[in-house]
């Protein structure tokens, strides 16, 4: 792959990185509640998830749910399932979005966090299609496809970690912010209704 291929590859990839969807949400959560240093941990395994998941695209798993109505269905009602659940959660816990002067007392559930991190990127409808449209116009059918889509599927996901790692920055700002009860209050519906409406679009989602 050229170089002058690859930077056009990664100017065309920062809108739908940095367009809201599960990553970027599950992100601003982690920031308000964990601060900078867990957040960018777990923005480094979602940016990982989502090169497994462009890796897999990029090799026929697009290809494998177009072919299989019965993988298609399976994949998609897991995916849209789990970013209902975690909707409905957000929306229920009222210390979702809570903020105070000093650190927080309670220690950051490293290993639930991975794993929410993992899932949400391997099921991220946002991602999937982001993918699955930008990769094929920057592939050379005269070239090794492997290589190719290893080179884009890399960079996208470091492209969507560094994105998680900005968020994690804005994280006291958005702290600040975020003193206000009401504030809390229709941050956490928003947020939670976000994710059923991902899920819910997921879900509802036909095949093309």
């Amino acid at each position: 792959m050229a170089f002058e291929t690859w930077l056009l590859f990664l100017a065309v990839s920062i809108v739908p990185v940095i367009s809201p969807g599960p990553g970027v949400l599950f992100a601003i959560t982690n920031a308000l509640r964990y601060g900078v240093r867990v957040t960018i941990l777990v923005g480094l395994i979602n940016g990982a998830g989502i090169a497994a998941l462009g890796l897999l695209v990029g090799l026929g798993l697009g290809a494998l749910m177009q072919a299989s109505m019965l993988a298609f269905l399976i994949l998609k009602l897991a995916g849209a399932a789990y970013l209902v659940w975690l909707g409905v959660k957000i929306w229920r816990d009222r210390n979702a979005f809570s903020v105070s002067a000093g650190q927080s007392t309670q220690a950051a559930p490293l290993r639930r966090l991975s794993a929410q991190a993992l899932a949400i990127s391997l099921t991220n409808p946002k991602a999937m299609v982001a993918i699955a449209a930008l990769f094929p116009p920057f592939l050379d059918p005269g070239r090794p496809a492997l290589q190719q889509v290893l080179i884009l599927a890399a960079s996208y996901g470091a492209l969507c970690a560094l994105n998680h790692v900005l968020i994690a920055f804005c994280g006291s700002w958005l702290r600040g912010f975020l003193q206000s009860p009401p504030r809390v209050k229709w941050l956490r519906r928003l947020t939670g209704g976000a994710f059923v409406g991902f899920g819910s679009l997921m879900a509802l989602a036909g095949r093309s």
